[in-house]
C-alpha cells in the first residue's frame, strides 16, 4: 500500500454543485443552512447555465452534484448529461441511497464516474440515529443495486463522537459491498451541528482513523481522509491560495472554503448567470493570514479542536480542511 498526502494544485479544480437544498432526511450533522444557502430547486436551464460558467476549465475540473439530496431533483439525469457534454474531468453524484426518480434507469455508468453513498454507522442503530430511520438499509440496498448495474460506487463516512466507536467495524462491513473508494470526513461545526459540537479529539482521531483506513485499503479499496492535524515538519497551505475549489449553492453564493458556509463571506455570487466577485470583506481576505494555529478559519469558527501549552503556544497546527491523505492499495478492487 502507498500512503500519500494529496498536494494542492492549480491544475486541478473541484466544483461542488448544490442543485437544491431539499432532502428527505434530517441528518443531525447536516451542513446545509437554508438561511445562507437558499431553499430553491434550480431548474435545468439554470443548472446548465451555471455549469457553463466553469466550462473553460471543465477538462481539469471534478464535478460533484450535491443537495440536499440531488436525486430528488427531477432533472438530475439531464444535468449529468449536460455536464458530460461539457467535458468535465469527472462527474460524481453524492446520495443518501434513496435514489429517487429512478435515476439509475435514466443514466448509465458511462455518464458518471462515481455514485457516492453516505453512511454514518456500521450498524442501523448508530447510522439511523444520525441520519434517519431506515436509511442504513436504503444505503446498502442502493449500493447493491448500483453495483449490479455497473456503476462505480464509493462510500462517505462522516466521523463524529456519535459514530467513532463503530469506525473499526467498517472494514468488515465494506469487504463485500463492491465499492471502489472510501471517504472519511471530519464533522464540521456548521449547519445543524453548529450548536452541538461533535468533533472528536486529536487523540481519538489519530488512534482510530489511520489504522482503520489502512485496513480498508488492504481490501483493495482506495481510502481518502482529511489530514486534520499537521505533523511538525509539514508546511501549512490554504487551499484558497493554492487550489481551486468552488462550493455553489442555489441562492447563487459561491464559496471557496466550506468552513465559511454559515456566513456571508462567499468569494463570488452568480447573478444573471454571471460569476461576480464579492466586495471586501470576504473569505479571500482571510486566506492569506499566517497564524501559529494553521488554518485561520478553524481558529475563528471552530477553535474547539485546538490545544495550547502553559506558555499559550499551540501544541499542534490544524491543516486546511481540503488537505487529504490517500492510501492506494497494492491491489485495486475490481
Amino acid at each position: 500500500m502507498q500512503k500519500q498526502t494529496v498536494a494542492f494544485s492549480r491544475d486541478s479544480s473541484n466544483l461542488f454543485f448544490h442543485i437544491l437544498t431539499k432532502c428527505n432526511l434530517s441528518c443531525s450533522h447536516c451542513y446545509i443552512n437554508k438561511d445562507q444557502h437558499g431553499a430553491d430547486t434550480l431548474d435545468i436551464a439554470t443548472i446548465e447555465a451555471w455549469l457553463d460558467l466553469f466550462a473553460t476549465k471543465a477538462s481539469s475540473t471534478n464535478l460533484i452534484f450535491l443537495g440536499g439530496e440531488p436525486t430528488l431533483h427531477p432533472d438530475l439525469a439531464l444535468a449529468v448529461k449536460a455536464a458530460k457534454k461539457l467535458g468535465f474531468k469527472s462527474i460524481t453524484i453524492d446520495t443518501n441511497g434513496y435514489l429517487f426518480h429512478d435515476i439509475l434507469d435514466k443514466i448509465s455508468s458511462d455518464d458518471i464516474d462515481f455514485l457516492s453513498f453516505s453512511l454514518d454507522g456500521a450498524t442501523p442503530g448508530t447510522n439511523d440515529t444520525v441520519r434517519g430511520q431506515g436509511s442504513y438499509k436504503k444505503v446498502l440496498e442502493g449500493i447493491e443495486k448500483a453495483v449490479g448495474k455497473g456503476f462505480s460506487c464509493s462510500m462517505i463516512y462522516t466521523v463524529s463522537e456519535r459514530n467513532l466507536h463503530e469506525m473499526k467495524q467498517m472494514p468488515e462491513l465494506v469487504r463485500n459491498l463492491g465499492i471502489k473508494r472510501f471517504f472519511i470526513q471530519v464533522i464540521g461545526i456548521r449547519g445543524a451541528s453548529a450548536g452541538h459540537p461533535l468533533q472528536v479529539s486529536r487523540k481519538a482521531w489519530l488512534d482510530t482513523i489511520p489504522e482503520t483506513a489502512e485496513k480498508i485499503a488492504g481490501q483493495g479499496i482506495i481510502v481518502t481522509y482529511p489530514k486534520v492535524f499537521l505533523d511538525p515538519e509539514d508546511k501549512f497551505e490554504c487551499a484558497g491560495n493554492v487550489a481551486e475549489n468552488f462550493f455553489v449553492f442555489p441562492n447563487g453564493r459561491v464559496y471557496q472554503c466550506p468552513i465559511c458556509e454559515d456566513f456571508p463571506l462567499h468569494s463570488y455570487e452568480i447573478r444573471q448567470n454571471r460569476l461576480v466577485p464579492m466586495p471586501r470583506l470576504n473569505e479571500k481576505d482571510l486566506f492569506g493570514l499566517n497564524i501559529p494555529e494553521g488554518c485561520v478559519m478553524n481558529k475563528l469558527l471552530q477553535p474547539q479542536n485546538l490545544a495550547y501549552d502553559t506558555a499559550g503556544r499551540p501544541e499542534y497546527r490544524i491543516a486546511c480542511c481540503m488537505l487529504k491523505e490517500e492510501i492506494m492499495p497494492s491491489r485495486i478492487a475490481l
